[in-house]
């Protein structure tokens, strides 16, 4: 596949968001970009390589299934080359997570393989397997000011929340590791919320930059597009925004009896007729919401079905609802959790699959710059 010349096709193509736009997270452009590019994956998707992932921070929870598996499942069977990517060096800041990488990575692989991304179709790998990531990442770091890393708002937000005394150096020049990540593989498509999209850009100004400096004439790497998902915020059971450290979400890998009891102590509101309104009523709609995308139907149907029967009603709805749709994704987790050895084998091939793409841009890169001795 010639990632450079289909992201140069992409960019003539569908107006670039980094021009002329009053937004600061230029999400107006990338929206309008996303849908061109919904369309053009539907006409060839051969035409894209998707790099994407997590930190093994945890189990994945309904969060990230509707947020952002569902989609990558979806990617995949259309035919989207895919990598996928378990970011584990990107969590060395926080001890608590860093001394349980094993059990975490290994989670990780459990709910990708239970959700249906399928190792002889996408790449599943460990960042600390590839070295040449990090090789690749050092020439990065140069093309990027220090300036550019302080203002990055994601990595602000990162630093805000972060629950550690002293800010590392990782921390800080997280957006360039991406851009490692990213740009390995020459990725062209990389789908990302809206709070992701600072990152892409210091991800496709790497990708300029390198290219302008090193190139002679020519593109080393593609600039990435994101592509954003129309997927709708789920709140957690306290409803405050779902998060593994709250511990208000719903695990792919919790059962039907620990899942009925989380619903049963969500928080609602103290009106008893059931109504969809996102805006007055956040926490009732977000789990109208979750039922709606368990049985594939508008929340404000569900809504006017149970009427004045209230939130006891709404609970169980939700309840049957979320255990009815995680039930195949459970058996498998069940299933594939009593083969340790295929979990290490499926990671074992992704590595060396991952390896030998990112030795192979290393090299280029090497040869861009002149640097082989």
């Amino acid at each position: 596949m010639d990632t450079t010349l289909q992201a140069t096709d992409s960019e003539a193509l569908i107006p670039d968001p980094a021009a002329g736009s009053a937004d600061p997270l230029k999400t107006s452009a990338a929206h309008a970009r996303s849908a061109v590019l919904e369309e053009l994956i539907r006409q060839d998707p051969g035409r894209f390589r998707v790099l994407t992932g997590d930190r093994p921070t945890g189990r994945l929870h309904l969060g990230h299934y509707f947020g952002t598996l569902h989609n990558r499942i979806r990617l995949q069977d259309l035919g989207v080359e895919t990598y996928v990517i378990i970011a584990d060096y990107q969590v060395l800041t926080d001890r608590d997570i860093a001394d349980n990488l094993t059990e975490y990575v290994e989670e990780l692989v459990l709910d990708y393989l239970a959700i249906g991304v399928d190792p002889a179709r996408s790449t599943i790998f460990t960042h600390s397997a590839v070295p040449a990531l990090n090789q690749l990442m050092l020439p990065f770091l140069s093309l990027v000011s220090v300036a550019e890393l302080n203002r990055n708002p994601t990595v602000k937000d990162e630093i805000a929340h972060s629950r550690q005394s002293a800010v590392s150096g990782l921390m800080f020049t997280y957006p360039v590791h991406q851009a490692a990540d990213i740009l390995f593989c020459k990725a062209n498509l990389v789908p990302v919320g809206q709070d992701q999209l600072p990152h892409l850009e210091i991800t496709r100004a790497v990708a300029r930059r390198f290219n302008d400096r090193y190139g002679h004439g020519g593109a080393v790497f593609p600039r990435p597009d994101a592509l954003l998902s129309s997927a709708p915020l789920l709140l957690g059971m306290d409803g405050a925004k779902m998060s593994k450290s709250r511990g208000n979400a719903i695990t792919l890998a919790a059962d039907a009896d620990e899942t009925a009891r989380l619903i049963k102590g969500a928080k609602t509101d103290s009106e008893r007729f059931i109504t969809y309104d996102p805006a007055a009523r956040p926490e009732v709609s977000s789990l109208l919401l979750l039922a709606g995308l368990c049985q594939d139907r508008a929340p404000e149907q569900i809504a006017s079905e149970i009427g004045s029967a209230g939130a006891a009603a709404l609970k169980r709805t939700v309840t049957e609802a979320v255990n009815e749709y995680l039930a195949p994704i459970r058996a498998r987790r069940t299933e594939y959790a009593q083969d340790r050895a295929y979990l290490r084998r499926v990671l074992r091939e992704g590595n060396e699959r991952a390896n030998a793409v990112a030795d192979a841009t290393l090299a280029e890169v090497r040869t861009a710059m002149n640097s082989h001795y």
